[in-house]
C-alpha cells in the first residue's frame, strides 16, 4: 500500500458521513488483480466458495455502511445463509445480539446496548442491525472489552491476567513488513510517542485477531453459514484480519474496500491490499 493510502486508514477515514444513497443496482465492484469492474446486482456468484467475506469502512462514512448492507443483501439474495461480524461489538455482548436478532430487545433497549459498546451514530449502523433482525441474520460481537486492549497498549500482552486472556489467540508483533509500516505510521500519528512501540503493536493485533478467531469459531458452529465481517478498512486489509485468517484456517475469505478517490483508489489500492474496490456510491 502506498504512503497516502496508510495515512488515510491511519487517520480513521473521518471524512464526514457522504449523503448520496447506494442501490445494490448501480454498485460496482472493481477486480484489483484484473482491473475488471463488475456490477453486484449481476453477479450472484461473485461469493461463490467464500465462508467469509469482509467488507471495510470508515466509520463516519454513510455510503460505506450502505454498500456493506447492498453486499449482505446480495447474500441472502443468493440463497446463502448469512451472518454479520461487527468490531462494533464486544463478544462479550453476544446474548443482546441474539436477543434483538430474537426480537427480545426493542431498540431503546438495543441502542443503550450500542452505546455501551461504539461511539459512531446509532443511525449509520442502524439499516445494517433493522436488516439483521427483520431476517432473522446472526449478529456476531467479534471485539474484545476495551480494557483489554488499553491493557495490552500500555503494558503488553504478557500483562493480561489468564482471565482477561480468556480465549485469546497468543499475540505477538510478528507480521509482514507492509503492515509494520502501516503500525508504525499509525504509532505516529496518533501520537503515542511516550508509549512502548511494541505494546502499541500487540495491542493492534489483538484486535486483528481476536475478530478473526471470534469469525471462525462461529463458523466452526455453523458450518453452513456465510460470515460477512465489517470493519474499519485498516482492520480489513489484508495485512490486518485477513492475515491472522489465514493463519488459523485455510476457510476462503474474501476483502472488499469502499473506494476514497484520491486515497483508497485504483492508484493508491492493489491486490496485495484487497480483492475488490467498491464503487458507484
Amino acid at each position: 500500500m502506498k504512503p497516502m493510502a496508510m495515512a488515510i486508514l491511519i487517520a480513521g477515514l473521518v471524512l464526514g458521513p457522504a449523503v448520496a444513497a447506494i442501490s445494490d443496482a448501480r454498485m460496482e465492484l472493481v477486480d484489483l488483480r484484473s482491473g475488471k469492474t463488475v456490477r453486484l446486482a449481476a453477479n450472484d456468484q461473485l461469493f461463490d466458495g467464500y465462508r467469509i467475506v469482509l467488507v471495510g469502512e470508515s466509520h463516519t462514512a454513510e455510503s460505506h455502511h450502505q454498500a456493506q448492507l447492498a453486499v449482505i443483501q446480495r447474500l441472502v439474495a443468493a440463497g446463502r445463509k448469512v451472518a454479520v461480524g461487527m468490531e462494533m461489538f464486544r463478544r462479550d455482548s453476544q446474548p443482546s445480539l441474539d436477543a434483538w436478532v430474537a426480537g427480545e430487545l426493542d431498540e431503546s433497549a438495543f441502542e443503550a446496548v450500542y452505546w455501551d459498546n461504539w461511539n459512531y451514530p446509532w443511525q449509520l449502523y442502524q439499516p445494517i442491525l433493522d436488516y439483521a433482525r427483520q431476517n432473522r441474520l446472526d449478529l456476531v460481537g467479534l471485539n474484545v472489552p476495551r480494557g483489554v486492549t488499553r491493557q495490552v497498549a500500555r503494558e503488553g500482552f504478557a500483562s493480561l491476567s489468564q482471565q482477561e486472556r480468556q480465549d485469546l489467540p497468543f499475540v505477538t508483533c510478528d507480521v509482514s513488513e507492509d503492515y509494520m509500516n502501516y503500525i508504525r505510521q499509525a504509532y505516529g500519528a496518533h501520537g503515542h510517542g511516550q508509549m512502548n512501540f511494541t505494546h502499541f503493536c500487540e495491542a493492534q493485533l489483538v484486535w486483528d485477531k481476536a475478530m478473526a478467531a471470534n469469525a471462525l469459531r462461529f463458523l466452526e458452529d455453523h458450518p453452513s453459514h456465510v460470515i460477512v465481517v465489517l470493519a474499519g478498512s485498516g482492520h480489513v486489509r489484508k495485512g490486518g484480519i485477513p492475515a491472522q485468517l489465514r493463519k488459523m484456517s485455510s476457510l476462503k475469505h474474501l476483502v472488499i474496500l469502499p473506494e476514497v478517490p484520491g486515497a483508497l483508489d485504483r492508484e493508491f489500492l492493489d491486490h496485495d491490499d484487497a480483492d475488490y474496490l467498491i464503487r458507484g456510491f
